[in-house]
């Protein structure tokens, strides 16, 4: 009976990250146009575009990517780039664990790292109290293929939009994280604090100098420590006993 419960409350939980997956996923069809067109100018075919799309599901990495093969770079250099730019889904994958009840089995930890982009992390630790992590999953698979499809077709009939229409569709990122964001900055005034001042120094740090230097991914992991630590230690969050 217990087995059955469990099984009953995971179909929902999945649900909901299907639900809550669909503005993603129409995000990311329109955002994915323009990538499409950097793989398409490295010579990747529309197949070979949608597996470095499925397989890696992250703009900047895969922007970084393409414009590498571009370039004729090394498999070496690509493994090191890509390892550079995306290290800042460890640092979700991790925030995420804290979240996950004590019995989450191992596999289904990996699995909910497979999961990890910059938005479904943004909608899964929104989740109240304990994280079932058949909701990021449900989330996952909504949402990859919108980001998978519009790799492809950027590819195929990218090229035919007008260049302002192209750049328009990728603000549509932008837009989705503001989404993301403003309903539990409106709710706490320590998250909206921190939010301000995540993006002054992401606006620091990405022109002034030395610090514009630093490489994308780099920049994001030390502002997500640095931030972190100052807000763990200013105001540090209560214990709860959350449901597992």
């Amino acid at each position: 009976m217990g087995k059955k419960n469990l099984s009953s409350e995971n179909r929902t939980w999945f649900k909901k990250g299907l639900r809550d997956g669909v503005p993603i996923s129409l995000g990311y069809l329109a955002v994915a146009f323009s990538l499409g067109i950097a793989a398409k100018n490295a010579g990747l075919s529309a197949l070979e575009a949608s597996a470095a799309s499925i397989l890696c599901m992250a703009s900047a990495g895969e922007f970084g990517g393409f414009t590498l093969i571009a370039a004729g770079a090394s498999y070496l250099e690509l493994a090191v780039m890509e390892f550079v730019i995306n290290m800042r889904y460890m640092l979700m994958s991790a925030a995420l664990s804290q979240k996950l009840g004590s019995d989450t089995s191992v596999l289904k930890r990996m699995l909910l790292g497979l999961t990890v982009t910059d938005e479904i992390f943004g909608i899964s630790i929104a989740v109240p109290n304990a994280l079932n992590p058949f909701y990021s999953y449900g989330a996952v698979c909504i949402a990859a293929p919108g980001w998978t499809l519009g790799t492809a077709l950027g590819v195929i009939m990218g090229n035919l939009l007008p260049s302002n229409v192209v750049s328009a569709l990728s603000v549509g990122l932008y837009g989705m994280f503001l989404a993301i964001i403003i309903p539990p900055a409106r709710k706490n005034k320590v998250i909206a604090c921190l939010i301000a001042i995540s993006m002054l120094l992401s606006a620091l740090m990405t022109y002034a100098p030395p610090f514009c230097g630093i490489n994308q991914g780099f920049r994001i992991i030390i502002l997500t420590v640095l931030i972190s630590l100052l807000a763990a230690i200013i105001c540090p969050c209560r214990e709860e006993n959350n449901a597992a």
